[in-house]
């Protein structure tokens, strides 16, 4: 069947809903070989997928996701999701992991859902992991964590086993240089199903389809945000984060809006100039040691306000502040207080 739908794709006709979900049984399925997996993604990868097909893909994983058992009273407080997809090449530092733990540390409730580096250096587990904070909790200690720590990371393999039958597929996909489908799934599976997210990805053009599905899978605010910065010879013209270096494309709605595409200017804020390489990164070690810097407030540079722009989205995608400045001045507040390091501390040390 799924040979089939191979061929549906190659003649640039776009799957249903009833055909995706065959197609899906079909992906996770052992007696399925990987060669035909990974022709069907490429096809639907060149064909160019709409954003009905994205919807139907999420919605059918998330479907066999395992759900941790989020309580009442913290999922009606909100919960919010700062993500990137990767693949922008840029090998910047964590932003999205350490806006992620200034949110949490302003009082809202974080939970971050991702896995170890595929298109990086250093994905989000990675650099937790080299932090200290717990990734790989279960299920249920995951959703206690979340109520009494208002953040959680929740890895991405202990919550979708499926995918393993998929990752062969993807791997030849890697090798052929083709991207599929999976590399911008991951934020739209979080099983906590956030209400709020602020998610980032690699291309402008994916910024309005994604927030449309955003919005259809149930998430009441969001923010799809690709940034740009200095076009380099060999390197990136965008990053999947809010930029310091260029305007940021940004596709948002908030409860019942439709989508609104817009652009924001770095120079509305109170930005140092820099470059890329400022904003750059490297193993899951000097990772970590960025964010343990940057939150602890002892590093002033061009990363402090790539950190606070980043957080000042993720406060107002949360509706935790009136605007992204507002949100910028909060987080700062935060670190300069000792906040942002004292939550760092209380995740490290969480008693489990």
């Amino acid at each position: 069947m799924l040979e089939a739908f191979t061929r549906q794709l190659r003649d640039q006709k776009d799957l249903t809903t009833e055909q995706v979900g065959l197609a899906v049984t079909e992906l996770v399925s052992e007696s399925v070989c990987p060669e035909t997996k990974a022709d069907f993604l490429s096809a639907l990868a060149q064909k160019g997928e709409t954003p009905d097909e994205i919807l139907a893909f999420a919605r059918a994983l998330r479907a066999m996701a395992i759900v941790p058992p989020v309580d009442a009273e913290t999922r009606a407080r909100g919960v919010l999701d700062v993500v990137g997809t990767g693949g922008d090449h840029a090998g910047t530092f964590n932003m999205s992991t350490g806006a992620a733990i200034l949110c949490a540390a302003g009082g809202v409730t974080v939970a971050k859902h991702g896995n170890r580096a595929v298109t990086s250096q250093t994905g989000s587990a990675d650099v937790l992991e080299a932090l200290g904070i717990p990734i790989d909790l279960s299920p249920a200690d995951a959703a206690v964590a979340l109520r009494e720590l208002r953040f959680t990371f929740f890895f991405a393999p202990r919550y979708h086993p499926a995918f393993k039958q998929i990752g062969p597929a993807r791997r030849l996909c890697a090798d052929r240089g083709q991207r599929t489908l999976f590399n911008y799934l991951g934020p739209l599976l979080n099983p906590a199903q956030p209400t709020a997210q602020l998610m980032g990805v690699p291309k402008p053009e994916l910024c309005e389809p994604l927030a449309i599905v955003l919005r259809a899978l149930g998430v009441r605010r969001g923010m799809v945000v690709c940034g740009r910065v200095e076009k380099t010879a060999g390197g990136p013209a965008s990053i999947d984060e809010v930029s310091t270096l260029g305007p940021t494309v940004v596709a948002e709605f908030y409860e019942e809006t439709d989508v609104h595409v817009t652009e924001l200017a770095p120079q509305f804020f109170a930005v140092q100039q820099g470059q890329l390489a400022d904003l750059r990164g490297g193993s899951r070690e000097e990772n970590s040691a960025i964010l343990i810097r940057l939150l602890r407030g002892e590093e002033k540079g061009p990363k402090r306000d790539a950190l606070l722009l980043n957080a000042g989205a993720a406060f107002f995608a949360a509706g935790h502040v009136r605007s992204i400045s507002e949100g910028w001045e909060y987080g700062s507040k935060l670190i300069d207080s000792g906040a942002a390091a004292a939550k760092l501390e209380e995740l490290r040390t969480y008693n489990r």
